[in-house]
C-alpha cells in the first residue's frame, strides 16, 4: 500500500504568503460602502424632553480604503447627532434633516474617510414641552396594630410634596404621587422609616427632585369612654314649648390614654334641630354633634331619638 504524498511545507508557506499579500492588497484599495452606526443625540433645548424612544441607528455610505472600512466597521463608534435645529412636523413631532448633519458627522469620522451620503433623509423626534409642578405625597400603610393601639395622628410625611419635571401632557394630569407601602405587623410603637417615592407606571419619563422621604407616625394605646352631656334644641319656635325625655344623651367615646383625661363635658356640643321636626313629619327629634375635641378618635350617641311632648 503506498502512503499518501505529503504536501511540501514551502509550498504552504508561499501559499499562506500569496494569500495575505493579496488580502494586504484588496484592503488597501479604496471602497464605496454603507455602514451603520449608533446615535447619541446632543443639544436637545432644556425645556424639551423626550417622549418616546427615538431612531437609534443611522446609515452612512462612505468612502475609504478596505483598511479604514474594515477598522471603523468593528469600532463600535457611536455618531452625535446635534437636535438643536428642529422643523417641526405635527405637535410633538419634530423632524432633523440629516443632509443638514453631513459637515457634523464628516468630522467625527477618522481621517482617510469620506462620508459620501446619510440613507435616512429625516429623524424623527417626539419631544415635549418640560414643565415642573410641585407634587403632594401620600403614604401607603399596611399596618397591623397590637390590640388596642393605633395611630394617634395623621403621619407626618418629610418632605409632604417634591419637584417633578417632565413633559407638560404628563405632569398636567399628576396630582399626587403615592410612596412605598409601609408594612409592621403587631405595631404598638413610634415609627419612622424612610420609604421611596413610586413612579407612575404610565408616565415614565417624569425626573423626581428626591426620591426617597421619611414617614413618621406615633403610635398610642386608645380607649373607650362614656360621658353623660345635655343637648340643646334649636330652631324651636317661640310659641311652642316642648318636654323632651331624656334631657341628656350619652356619648361613647374613643380616645387615647394621653388624651383620655381631656375629654369632658365641653368636649361636645349636641343640638337637636326642630326643623327636622317639621320638614320630615317626625315625632321625635335627633341628637346630633355639631363640635367635637380635637381629642377624640371616634364616637357615637345614645339614644338615636329623643321623644318629645308639645305642651299646650
Amino acid at each position: 500500500m503506498k502512503s499518501k504524498s505529503k504536501i511540501p511545507k514551502t509550498f504552504v508557506g508561499f501559499l499562506l504568503t500569496s494569500v495575505l499579500i493579496w488580502f494586504l492588497i484588496t484592503l488597501s484599495k479604496e471602497y464605496v460602502t454603507t455602514l451603520n452606526f449608533p446615535i447619541e443625540y446632543s443639544g436637545i433645548a432644556q425645556n424639551k424632553l423626550l417622549q418616546s424612544s427615538p431612531v437609534k441607528e443611522i446609515d452612512v455610505t462612505i468612502k475609504a480604503s478596505g483598511f479604514k472600512i474594515l477598522k471603523t466597521g468593528f469600532s463600535g463608534k457611536s455618531i452625535k447627532i446635534r437636535a438643536n435645529n428642529l422643523k417641526k412636523k405635527k405637535r410633538d413631532i419634530y423632524y432633523i434633516l440629516t443632509k443638514n448633519q453631513l459637515s457634523s458627522i464628516q468630522k467625527q469620522m477618522p481621517s482617510g474617510i469620506v462620508v459620501q451620503e446619510i440613507i435616512q433623509d429625516s429623524l424623527l423626534l417626539d419631544l415635549g414641552t418640560l414643565i415642573s409642578k410641585k407634587i403632594p405625597l401620600k403614604a401607603n400603610l399596611k399596618i397591623k396594630y397590637h390590640v388596642g393601639y393605633d395611630l394617634a395622628s395623621k403621619t407626618k410625611i418629610t418632605p409632604d410634596s417634591i419637584i417633578v419635571s417632565g413633559p407638560k401632557k404628563e405632569i398636567d394630569s399628576l396630582f399626587e404621587l403615592e410612596l412605598s407601602p409601609i408594612e409592621i405587623e403587631d405595631a404598638k410603637a413610634d415609627f419612622k422609616k424612610e420609604v421611596a417615592i413610586l413612579k407612575p407606571t404610565n408616565n415614565k419619563n417624569l425626573k423626581f427632585d428626591k426620591t426617597k422621604v421619611f414617614v413618621e407616625g406615633k403610635v398610642e394605646q386608645f380607649t373607650e369612654g362614656t360621658i353623660e352631656i345635655p343637648y340643646r334644641i334649636t330652631n324651636l319656635p317661640s310659641d311652642i314649648k316642648i318636654t323632651t325625655l331624656p334631657k341628656k344623651v350619652e356619648v361613647t367615646f374613643v380616645a387615647s390614654l394621653t388624651n383620655f383625661n381631656k375629654i369632658n363635658t365641653t368636649s361636645f356640643q349636641i343640638e337637636c334641630d326642630f326643623n327636622e321636626v317639621k320638614e320630615n313629619g317626625l315625632n321625635y327629634l335627633i341628637p346630633k354633634a355639631v363640635s367635637t375635641t380635637e381629642f377624640v378618635r371616634s364616637f357615637k350617641i345614645a339614644p338615636k331619638k329623643i321623644d318629645f311632648l308639645i305642651q299646650k
